[in-house]
């Protein structure tokens, strides 16, 4: 566990990362729970920590690591940089959080061999150049900004990044500051090293992936598409370590996206003749479009099960599913339409093979006694990577066959071309031998779907190697959380996130892969 320690304690302690409390300062006092006193101690004589599930970095940093490793994350937290809609952000918290991440990583910011640049306004592009040119470089990808959380339902203040049995709670620390701040605090402790890569790679920090990513993550792809770069393998957030999701498998499985799904926003509009409400007519707007809709609900896009990357999920994992799963996961040629009915049963696994559709908002009225004149509503689509929007479209208009009911596409990108998984593949080596050096109980590493979109999507110009994962154990209770209440990172969950991120830096300096082992589990 990260040390526990007061404040003034810690400034004694910590001179080097004073800007970081005379930041978290801005944002309240910190507090942390008392029970990790109890837990933890912390000398000034000697600047010496000791704690439990410390990262293993290098001596003379390992201090340092403990005192301040949980520090910037939690002052990040509590800068709300919340996105809104693609016209209304909090652009002075995102300011803030820019000049946040200056004081608080001052050799990433000073390093001669790193370049930072500030792209459309707030989003944040690093260059970190290799001693090697002749490597191809590489890049991580995270975003600072938020859903919005308002207090109600949540433990606590959801901006206030308070402690409790060992959870930090706050909007962002799944989604995605700890990603953002994970980075930055590896690559910091990697400088205080002396480290320098051979590969070069790239950091983006966008601003407004909760709201498309235009303004942030799509200018620094075109910036660096510009320039001539080509990337050996983008990670991105996305999938993570599933503990306890799957029936039969014992340890967790980090679950890395290969694709994300494609997706359609597109509002139903029905117009029809006002009048008063004592002589309606046989049909109303909000009838004939809720009749639509409810025709959408009621009749499902076709179950995909096999036609996409979610029977590779299976295939990599049958070895670690117990009997008998394990014999009908590795002969799905004859069990698949069991396993597809199977999942067809879970919001969650349903999503994974099939095109989904949420109707998300209704609008409709304008007096109690008024016919309406109007209804609206707002459909999101969710598109498997086997359908284009064109084909889910054409489905759409023939379920409601109803041409009384017009339909306006607000966006609609096609699913993300699906990137390489094999041995030849340098960025999935390269995870899986990062996985087992921090996490060696893991089971199998496995390709899987992001039902969700990221600001990776942007990137396909640059490579066609873009996975989506977040180093981070989860367990089912923890899904909803994320857009949800009561969001939460544990402690060690985050401090594992940045040994990963330092692993990996570490591990992508290689030239050449070594030759896979047949156990697809092993590097």
């Amino acid at each position: 566990m990260t040390c526990y320690v007061s404040e003034s304690l810690v400034i004694l302690i910590c001179n080097d990362f004073e800007a970081l409390f005379d930041t978290c300062m801005m944002h309240n006092q910190l507090k942390m729970a008392g029970n990790r006193r109890s837990s933890s101690s912390c000398q000034t004589s000697g600047h010496s920590c000791q704690g439990q599930g410390g990262l293993q970095l290098p001596t003379g940093l390992a201090v340092k690591a403990e005192e301040s490793l949980l520090l910037a994350s939690v002052c990040a937290i509590k800068i709300k940089t919340v996105s809104f809609s693609p016209e209304e952000q909090n652009t002075t918290a995102l300011a803030e959080f820019g000049n946040y991440i200056k004081k608080v990583f001052p050799d990433v910011f000073s390093t001669k061999f790193i370049q930072h640049e500030i792209i459309g306004e707030y989003s944040h592009l690093f260059t970190v150049q290799g001693s090697d040119p002749q490597l191809m470089p590489y890049m991580l990808l995270a975003h600072m900004d938020v859903v919005p959380a308002s207090q109600e339902g949540w433990h606590v203040p959801p901006f206030s990044a308070q402690e409790l049995d060992g959870f930090i709670y706050g909007r962002g620390t799944v989604d995605n500051k700890n990603s953002a701040i994970g980075i930055l605090q590896a690559l910091e402790f990697l400088l205080r090293r002396d480290y320098r890569p051979r590969r070069s790679f790239y950091i983006g920090i966008g601003h407004d992936e909760e709201v498309s990513g235009r303004k942030g993550a799509m200018k620094i792809a075109a910036l660096l598409e510009t320039r001539g770069v080509k990337l050996v393998f983008l990670l991105d957030e996305g999938s993570v370590i599933l503990d306890g999701f799957l029936e039969g498998i014992k340890k967790p499985v980090p679950l890395i996206a290969i694709t994300e799904k494609g997706s359609i926003t597109a509002n139903f509009s029905v117009e029809s003749a006002p009048g008063h409400s004592s002589a309606p007519p046989k049909e109303m707007s909000i009838g004939i479009l809720a009749a639509a809709l409810s025709r959408l609900e009621q009749n499902p896009m076709p179950n995909l099960f096999g036609q996409g990357p979610e029977i590779m999920t299976l295939e990599y994992l049958a070895s670690e599913f117990s009997f008998p799963l394990n014999l009908i996961m590795s002969n799905l040629w004859l069990f698949s339409p069991v396993i597809s009915r199977i999942f067809e049963q879970k919001p969650s696994t349903n999503a994974l093979i099939r095109t989904t559709t949420a109707i998300t908002m209704f609008n409709a009225g304008i007096k109690s006694n008024v016919i309406p004149p109007s209804a609206k509503a707002t459909v999101n689509f969710r598109i498997h990577p086997s359908q284009t929007v064109e084909e889910v479209l054409e489905i759409v208009k023939n379920t409601i066959a109803d041409d009384r009911v017009k339909i306006d596409i607000q966006e609609a990108f096609d699913p993300l071309p699906i990137s390489p998984w094999d041995d030849r593949a340098f960025g999935v080596q390269i995870f899986r031998r990062t996985l087992l050096d921090v996490f060696p109980d893991v089971g199998s590493v496995a390709p899987g779907i992001c039902i969700g979109n990221t600001d990776s999507r942007h990137f396909t110009n640059l490579t066609d190697a873009i996975y989506r994962f977040n180093p981070v154990v989860f367990k089912p209770d923890d899904v909803p959380r994320v857009h949800g209440l009561n969001e939460r990172i544990s402690v060690e969950g985050y401090e594992k996130q940045v040994e990963f991120l330092f692993q990996l830096i570490q591990n992508s300096d290689i030239s050449k892969l070594p030759k896979p082992h047949a156990e697809s589990h092993e590097l």
